[in-house]
């Protein structure tokens, strides 16, 4: 079960320390389940959550901590939480010093976590045996270094397709070395057979550099790529898109050849009109409905008209669902959450998974806690867990 401490902070004035305040989080404000908590004056945010399903049906939940206290850019911090009560309660059971934007994936029965050791890092990949509670080390090549270098990605979705394992990343080494700018496209997959432990075993694409022509100037980047296969059997890799020209969002649709070597951009056909495409996003296929799903911070049209000129990847108040026959035409369905402030709230890096009727998922929540909310909406203050009940309905 979540536990809360009271919250002290102090001001130091020599020898003397002063306690300013003391006070306890109100669990009762946040919408969902609270699965971890760091105040804003820790000044450590809680980043990529992440979601699987163990074999023996406990649920398995990551997430990192950024921020100016935390330790990102040299070896960060990503925490583990097991749940067996269907998501009702959740406990603390490792912490990994070197893990960061990670994904967690029960692949072949054995539970892994994918992702860098840092902000900007290696590619690296991790296996536990026990339900995440000890974790093995990217020593070398051969047990979980996969990339050294600089590389950047987020808990998105790993892809099975034709006999492999596909997963879209990003270098990170530019140029330019800006945010945005510096980040490639491509995609990396695997034999379902192989070790992914093993770096040899791993393809990869070329990259897909940053071009300042795009979007008549405006393109700001590309970054946090989805591994989806089309309706007509090509794969892609769909990436959320920076353009802060206007508040309409687009994704990028990034065409990687059936034996994973070749990534190929058409700059006028592959931008494509996406509900929240200016944040991270995930995109699963569900075959019963043949629909692709996702859970978007899309930018309802009264937020539009009340914030023109804003950039639209500051909008992350409103969580809603969205269905596509096609991935060309997102079919509106439900908000899921949403407040009416912008500036302190947010419900952004949704990761989520099918589990039969319903749709799990977490949140990097940034919400009230009766001690003054979220530093503002980027950085969250909470891991929040919930259900879409018979989501096909809704």
């Amino acid at each position: 079960m979540f536990s809360f401490y009271r919250l002290l902070l102090v001001l130091s004035l020599g020898s003397c320390t002063q306690i300013l305040f003391a006070q306890t989080p109100n669990l009762a404000l946040v919408p969902g389940v609270v699965v971890a908590y760091s105040p804003a004056a820790s000044e450590q945010y809680i980043g990529s959550p992440s979601l699987a399903i163990l074999p023996n049906g406990d649920f398995v939940a990551s997430h990192d901590f950024f921020g100016p206290k935390s330790t990102e850019h040299t070896s960060a911090i990503s925490r583990i939480y097991r749940s067996s009560d269907k998501g009702k309660s959740w406990r603390q059971v490792s912490e990994i010093d070197g893990q960061f934007w990670s994904k967690l994936l029960v692949h072949q029965g054995t539970l892994y976590l994918f992702g860098t050791n840092r902000h900007h890092g290696n590619t690296i990949i991790r296996k536990s045996t026990d339900g995440g509670g000890t974790w093995t080390n990217p020593t070398d090549a051969e047990h979980g270094l996969l990339k050294a270098g600089e590389y950047h990605c987020a808990p998105v979705p790993f892809l099975v397709h034709d006999g492999r394992l596909w997963r879209a990343m990003e270098d990170a080494a530019g140029p330019p070395k800006v945010w945005g700018k510096r980040y490639s496209a491509f995609m990396m997959s695997i034999p379902l057979d192989a070790d992914p432990m093993i770096a040899s075993n791993w393809t990869s694409s070329n990259i897909m550099r940053y071009d300042s022509t795009y979007l008549d100037g405006h393109f700001g980047g590309w970054l946090e790529g989805n591994a989806v296969l089309g309706p007509e059997g090509t794969l892609w890799d769909v990436l959320r898109v920076d353009d802060r020209s206007t508040l309409d969002e687009k994704a990028a649709f990034v065409k990687i050849s059936a034996d994973g070597k070749t990534a190929t951009f058409d700059r006028n056909a592959d931008f494509r009109s996406f509900p929240g495409g200016s944040k991270k996003f995930t995109i699963r296929f569900d075959p019963k409905t043949k629909q692709y799903w996702t859970l978007s911070n899309y930018i309802p049209d009264d937020v539009k008209g009340a914030n023109q000129g804003k950039n639209p990847a500051s909008l992350r108040n409103t969580l809603a669902l969205f269905s596509s026959p096609d991935l060309k035409t997102w079919n509106f369905h439900k908000i899921l959450l949403e407040h009416p402030d912008i500036t302190k709230h947010g419900f952004q890096y949704i990761d989520w998974l099918f589990a039969g009727k319903d749709i799990l998922f977490l949140s990097r929540t940034a919400y009230d806690d009766g001690i003054g909310g979220a530093f503002r909406a980027h950085d969250a203050n909470f891991l929040t867990f919930h259900k879409i009940k018979n989501f096909r309905k809704q």
